[in-house]
């Protein structure tokens, strides 16, 4: 960018996000980058750039922020699930010409062996859980878990960064932060005799270790499927992004 730093917004809250970082900064002083972060989690793993906590008000807000910070590049590395987010990127970039490149980690696939119940909506995967009572491992955070409220007939083990507190009969709390191992995920699953799984189909390998450890052990998996993004330039990986990165 004629010998100036590129002035790069990073929506982060994943691995991705900190490896983007991380090379970015590798790349010495050719770019500017700030992180921004949800606050979602009281103590999110820092990183050695300017970052900011909270949300910018919808895309009104960012498209702001943007312009006032003459911001060069967005790179959308948010959740697969944080579908308002990159919406309001996707809008906000729109509006103020700022050039916007999403991290997209392909979707997980089922594979021989694996016992999947594919479903649109936490809603539906409380339905599809059934009548009688099981022992259920939501390992969906802690942001959706309310839905499950309406299938009280089940015991809920749920595993979250932050403690959860939502008025969901029979539920205990595990405090922890991945990513777990295929061998790790077994042994819990089998020490805590969990009959079902729920989760979210994020993708990547951080978080695998749970869908293979339930193809181990025979176990049925309820998956949600992602929310709708909107289309903008994307790459499946942080290689790619900064292979990205480096020729604009």
């Amino acid at each position: 960018m004629d010998g100036e730093s590129m002035r790069i917004l990073i929506l982060g809250g994943t691995g991705e996000a900190g490896a983007l970082v991380r090379g970015l900064l590798a790349c010495g002083d050719r770019h500017a980058v700030t992180l921004s972060l949800a606050g979602r989690t009281s103590q999110p793993k820092a990183e050695p750039v300017p970052t900011r906590i909270g949300g910018f008000g919808g895309a009104d807000g960012l498209a702001a922020w943007l312009a006032q910070d003459r911001t060069d590049l967005v790179v959308d590395a948010t959740h697969p699930f944080a579908a308002r987010m990159s919406a309001n990127a996707a809008e906000a970039c729109a509006r103020t010409g700022t050039r916007l490149l999403a991290i997209r980690r392909p979707a997980w696939q089922p594979v021989s062996g694996d016992h999947w119940t594919e479903v649109p909506d936490m809603e539906a995967a409380a339905r599809a859980l059934g009548p009688a009572p099981r022992r259920v491992f939501l390992t969906i955070g802690r942001q959706e878990v309310a839905a499950f409220a309406a299938a009280p007939q089940h015991d809920y083990v749920v595993r979250a960064i932050e403690s959860v507190d939502l008025a969901v009969p029979r539920l205990s709390t595990i405090q922890a932060r991945g990513p777990f191992d295929e061998a790790a995920e077994a042994a819990f699953l089998s020490g805590s005799a969990i009959e079902v799984l729920v989760s979210k189909n994020s993708g990547g390998s951080a978080t695998y270790g749970k869908i293979a450890a339930a193809r181990s052990l025979g176990l049925p998996v309820i998956m949600v499927a992602r929310p709708h993004k909107p289309e903008v330039p994307s790459v499946p990986d942080v290689t790619a992004a900064l292979d990205r990165i480096a020729i604009l």
